[in-house]
């Protein structure tokens, strides 16, 4: 049964070469290129225990901006703005632009409710 409103990130590792794709790259405008990596060790930095929580605050949390999101996870902005831009860079959230008090916000969602990872050796 199709859950309605749903989106689904599909990931996909192919050990044989050593790839690691974000399907379908073609919706995203991308380049297969753009997401190719060395395997599964890089499925596990770009899922590392820090993004995977930055991954739940943005759902549960849903901070207004990526400050909030640095104060709620206690961490430092910087490091969390290069977390954002390599979440984002693979599809997993997308930024917002919001104008309060004229000045510009930039407002991290997910953009997938489910991962769904297929790893063919």
């Amino acid at each position: 049964m199709a859950i309605i409103g749903k989106k689904v990130r599909e990931i996909t590792i192919k050990e044989s070469d050593g790839s690691l794709g974000i399907l379908p790259l073609k919706a995203l405008g991308l380049k297969k290129e753009e997401y190719d990596f060395s395997g599964v060790a890089a499925l596990r930095k770009l899922l590392s225990k820090e993004r995977v929580r930055m991954l739940n605050i943005i759902k549960e949390q849903k901070p207004g901006s990526i400050y909030d999101l640095a104060k709620k996870l206690n961490r430092g902005f910087k490091s969390v703005f290069e977390d954002i831009q390599l979440l984002e860079r693979f599809g997993l959230i997308e930024l917002i632009a919001e104008k309060k008090n004229g000045r510009v916000r930039h407002k991290p969602i997910l953009i997938s409710d489910t991962l769904t990872i297929h790893l063919y050796l």
